[in-house]
């Protein structure tokens, strides 16, 4: 995999911008006609990351507006490449021919005279993926060409055939369980009873899959010290921000009582628990140590969650920023709004979260059952991925 970086940086056409752009030959000047909605000295800059691999890639987008304040912002490239935008992190992106249409997030929408929003997108290409060069803030173009290096070919040959648990690009964890032989966890992932064990249960399933021919099979059940979980071997403490996805099938509603199917311990608690779960009927993040929850149980709080619709396959995906802890969460393509921290409090969801500072430092990933009262369940778990980078569904 490798890395480009190209920035685009864009203000008004001055004496001293003609200068520095014969010092550099990848900082683009440009005078624009501003749209009605804008000053005419409307000007922005973007960081643009790609990270590669065979047939896919991410980028990760830094939108610093360098014009007047912004209450909502569209940013528009075209694609030079066959690449297919496929999902889209803390924006929602679209795509029509090779031309690209990205837009704000409910809460990265307001941006003051310097201020910048940080999305990203994730894609697929078969022949080429060059850096796309025409990005325009609100109509207003970003100016004329320039020479951006192509990311070229991964020095790691291509796959032979797709990497167990799907499309996982470069993640340390890619997992479809296919590798497991026998009833029982083994190799890669383990049994674990993080405080006590009961009744709960952990098998390899040969009857359902999301893909492929086996899951992982957990029968939940209810009471405090039932907890039966599998989880990887992988240490995952150099990893970092975290990006994981899993499909997910379950068999009953989430119940109003307190319960949570994933579990990180975490370094930054001594080894406690950030936990993924419901309570209420709707998805919730849980933490051991001081058992805050995210969002905060109002009912306006639990309202901005989702339910985990039960009875069929549910990807679930989220990001752990393990430098300022902040927090993202999709079910499928959709973010859930109240299962977002991003360090500013916000009535309802992250009041109670953000009374800890200290970032999460996940050194392992669980799945499993763990019930604090009543709720039975039986989940499985497929295609499963950890990484440094957003992978998609």
């Amino acid at each position: 995999m490798r890395t480009l970086v190209t920035r685009l940086r864009l203000r008004p056409w001055a004496a001293a911008a003609l200068a520095a752009f014969s010092a550099v030959g990848l900082l683009l000047y440009a005078v624009v006609s501003a749209p009605p909605s804008r000053a005419a000295d409307a000007a922005c800059r973007v960081d643009y990351t790609v990270n590669q691999w065979s047939g896919g890639y991410t980028a990760a987008i830094k939108l610093t507006n360098l014009g007047p304040a912004v209450s909502g912002w569209r940013l528009t490239w075209t694609y030079g490449g066959d690449q297919k935008v496929t999902s889209a992190w803390s924006a929602t992106a679209a795509q029509s021919g090779q031309a690209v249409t990205v837009t704000n997030a409910a809460w990265n929408g307001a941006l003051a005279t310097g201020g910048s929003a940080d999305f990203g997108v994730q894609g697929a290409f078969q022949s080429a993926n060059p850096t796309p060069t025409d990005f325009a803030l609100d109509g207003v173009a970003c100016g004329g060409t320039t020479t951006p290096t192509d990311p070229g070919t991964p020095t790691t040959p291509p796959p032979t055939t797709p990497p167990p648990g799907g499309d996982c690009g470069g993640a340390v964890v890619c997992s479809g369980f296919e590798d497991q032989s026998g009833s029982t966890p083994s190799g890669a992932w383990q049994f674990v009873a993080p405080d006590c064990q009961g009744t709960g249960t952990v098998t390899v399933d040969t009857a359902v899959a999301h893909r492929g021919g086996k899951s992982m099979r957990v029968d939940g059940k209810a009471g405090y010290c039932n907890h039966a979980f599998v989880a990887t071997t992988a240490n995952l403490a150099s990893v970092g921000p975290m990006y994981v996805r899993m499909w997910v099938r379950h068999t009953t509603a989430l119940p109003a009582a307190h319960v949570s199917f994933v579990s990180m311990p975490d370094s930054s608690q001594a080894g406690k628990a950030l936990r993924v779960g419901g309570q209420n009927g709707a998805l919730q993040w849980n933490r051991e140590i001081d058992d805050a929850t995210l969002p905060a149980q109002s009912p306006t709080g639990v309202a901005l969650s989702k339910p985990l619709p039960n009875g069929s396959w549910q990807c679930l995906r989220f990001a752990v920023n393990t430098s300022n802890g902040n927090l993202d969460t999709w079910l499928g393509d959709q973010q859930v709004p109240g299962l977002h921290a991003d360090g500013v409090p916000t009535a309802d969801i992250d009041q109670q979260w953000l009374a800890r500072t200290t970032p999460p430092r996940p050194t392992s990933l669980r799945l499993g059952w763990e019930s604090y009262g009543v709720g039975d369940d039986t989940l499985w778990f497929d295609d499963v991925a950890v990484g440094s980078t957003p992978i998609a569904c």
